[in-house]
Formats: C-alpha cells, structure tokens, sequence
C-alpha cells in the first residue's frame, strides 16, 4: 500500500510513530500502543507494522519482545547517527547544545577526512569536489541551491577521503548541516558560506597537502561552532532575561 507520494506504507509509520516518539508524544500517560491498535490506526496489517517496529527498534527507540510488549528506549538509547533519529530530534525543539555536540563530532572527523582526501583522492573525486564547489559559485548567482551545494561540498570531500566508515556518516552530515548552516550563515549575516575559505581546502587538497587541507577544514568548522556558541550563549541570556522578568512579575 502506497501513500499519495509513493513512499511505501511501512516508511509512513516508521516516520510518524518516530516523530511521535522522539518528541515525548508516548510516556507513562500515553503508553506506546498496542500493535493492533496500530494496525488499526494505520490500516495495515500486522506484518506491515511489525517490520516498522523492527526498524524503530534498530534505530535505538523502541524495544519490543514478543508476548511482553513493546517499549520507548530512555534517549540515551536512541541511536544519533542515524539520520532519521537526527532529523526528528532536530525537528522537536532547536537545540543549540545539540549542534554543539554535532560540531564537535565534525571537527573529531572532517579534518581528518580532508586530509586523508589529499592522500587519496583519484582523478574522480576532484572532479566531484571541484563540481561542488562550481555549485556554491553558481549559488552567489542564484543560479543554485546555497544549501545543497554547501552540504555536496562536504560529502564530496568524505567521499574522496577513501575511508569507507566516513563515507557511512554522508547521511548524518547531510541532515544536521541542513539545521546548522542556516543557523551559521544567519548568524554572519549573510546567505552564502564563503567561497574562499571553501577553495582553500580545495586547494590543499590537490596541492596533495594533508596538514594545510586539515587545518583549512578545520578553520570552516571553528568558525561555525563559535557562531552556534554564541547563539546558545543568546539563548541562555534569553531565558535567563524572561525568568527575571516573571520573577519581577510576580
């Protein structure tokens, strides 16, 4: 059974009980429900549901036995390299501690990946690079998506690095830039991510320079975790102004 979009059935639960989830929807008030009650709610029948609760459960967020139930996972269960997971947690609430703790993850691994990609990379992997980075100029035109190329440019570079564990976390880079990119870009004041900061790991790269490409990737990640810092840092004010002034109040 198919939804008016394609996706198949099965991806439609996984994704609306996952939200649900992941958003504190289900809790000792609301307990997870019973599978037949899915089916009902869903329409679908019982081998349908059961492979969705198999890949919420792989996913970290629902542990199920048989003849004993099924049960939300504590978060700290949850698995966050799953882009799913991620996407739905960056849904629920923005989170600057969150993409914090991306970046952090960004800076243990994109330098690296940088350099190794000066090692490595084949004739193909420039040319794949060398095409992100023709996006992002034709974004300042606004001939191009400034978000898609910015997120194709940093998996272009996992992507030549030749390491097949970083290639794996294509999918979370590209969910989470997604939030943290617009956060940075608003935060410089401007729409675009500099072209010249980005040319210069383009450049080390194929100068086959491992220490200036991971030091020139690791400068792009610095500055955009100083920018979430500084948007947490406004957020705490924010929330520490707003409790003054109830306290004030009352």
């Amino acid at each position: 059974m198919q939804n008016h979009s394609g996706r198949n059935l099965t991806y439609v639960i996984v994704h609306d009980l996952g939200r649900a989830i992941v958003k504190g929807h289900y809790d000792q008030h609301n307990p997870f429900p019973i599978e037949a009650a899915l089916c009902t709610q869903y329409g679908a029948s019982r081998s349908v549901l059961r492979e969705a609760v198999k890949m919420l459960t792989a996913k970290g967020l629902l542990r199920a036995r048989p003849r004993q139930g099924t049960w939300i996972e504590p978060e700290e269960n949850w698995n966050l390299l799953d882009p799913d997971v991620l996407q739905w947690l960056l849904e629920r609430k923005y989170s600057p501690q969150l993409l914090v703790e991306f970046t952090e993850m960004r800076l243990a691994f994109e330098p690296m990946a940088a350099a190794l990609a000066a090692q490595r990379c084949q004739p193909e992997d420039i040319q794949n690079i060398l095409a992100a980075l023709d996006r992002m100029r034709e974004a300042e035109k606004g001939n191009d998506d400034p978000l898609s190329s910015d997120i194709a440019f940093h998996v272009s570079i996992l992507n030549a690095c030749g390491n097949r564990f970083y290639a794996q976390l294509k999918g979370m880079i590209n969910t989470a830039l997604r939030i943290s990119i617009r956060l940075t870009n608003q935060r410089k004041g401007v729409p675009l991510a500099s072209i010249r900061d980005h040319k210069k790991v383009v450049d080390a790269i194929m100068a086959r320079d491992p220490e200036a490409a991971s030091e020139a990737m690791r400068a792009l990640i610095v500055e955009a975790m100083m920018l979430i810092q500084q948007s947490k840092a406004d957020e705490l004010q924010k929330a520490a102004s707003i409790g003054s002034s109830i306290k004030s109040a009352q």
